[in-house]
């Protein structure tokens, strides 16, 4: 799976985002999105609440796609970049290099 994350500063106190691969199957947050029914060369649009950005393909093999990655912006430092994060993974947990902070602000 290739996934591009964008980072989303949250509200202060706001748990960061979670997410797992296991084959087709990305998990964020403790909801399972089984990606597999998208077949070779196609797109899949999500419906209703989810974490997706745009659409979802497979090309070679691969299930492109992009999700909004959520951070507690009290733990984090203010600038995070611009560019988003692109990760190849097949499976396991997502880890997401989000700067933090030496010290949180009070």
């Amino acid at each position: 799976m290739k996934l591009t994350l964008h980072l989303s500063a949250g509200r202060p106190g706001d748990p960061d985002t979670t997410a797992h691969v296991t084959g087709d199957i990305l998990r964020v947050n403790g909801t399972e999105y089984d990606l597999s029914a998208v077949p070779e060369g196609g797109c899949a649009t999500p419906q209703g609440d989810h974490p997706f950005v745009g659409t979802i393909r497979r090309a070679d093999g691969l299930i492109h796609a992009a999700i909004i990655w959520g951070y507690d912006s009290t733990a984090a430092r203010p600038d995070q970049g611009s560019q988003p994060i692109v990760i190849d993974i097949t499976q396991g947990r997502i880890s997401v290099p989000v700067a933090r902070r030496t010290e949180v602000p009070t």
